[in-house]
């Protein structure tokens, strides 16, 4: 039950964030005379590889934290597997820059 009302409240939630971004975007292009899908373009190029990660690192995460009890050993493989999926933003947030800007 609460399940579902939670991912339909993210849902919402999500819609209503993403339509005040293109009206921002829609906004912005007509002050500096571009075209509105570059700013959606740029927001994506960010916010799937964000989610991506999150879904990443939540997995990683139980997993580690389950390995890291039955082993002290492996902190600095889990530590790098944790970090691995940030460079998805990082290059998601390179792309949107140059999407902006070029």
């Amino acid at each position: 039950m609460f399940r579902r009302i939670g991912t339909c409240l993210l849902a919402g939630i999500g819609a209503l964030c993403g339509f005040v971004g293109i009206a921002f975007a829609q906004e912005a292009a007509a002050h500096a005379g571009k075209d509105p899908l570059i700013y959606l373009a740029s927001a994506i190029a960010v916010s799937l590889p964000a989610i991506a990660t999150g879904y990443a690192q939540a997995r990683i995460g139980a997993a580690g934290s389950g390995a890291l009890a039955e082993n002290r050993e492996l902190f600095v493989p889990i530590m790098i597997l944790l970090a691995l999926p940030e460079t998805a933003v990082i290059l998601g947030f390179v792309i949107a820059i140059l999407v902006l800007f070029i």
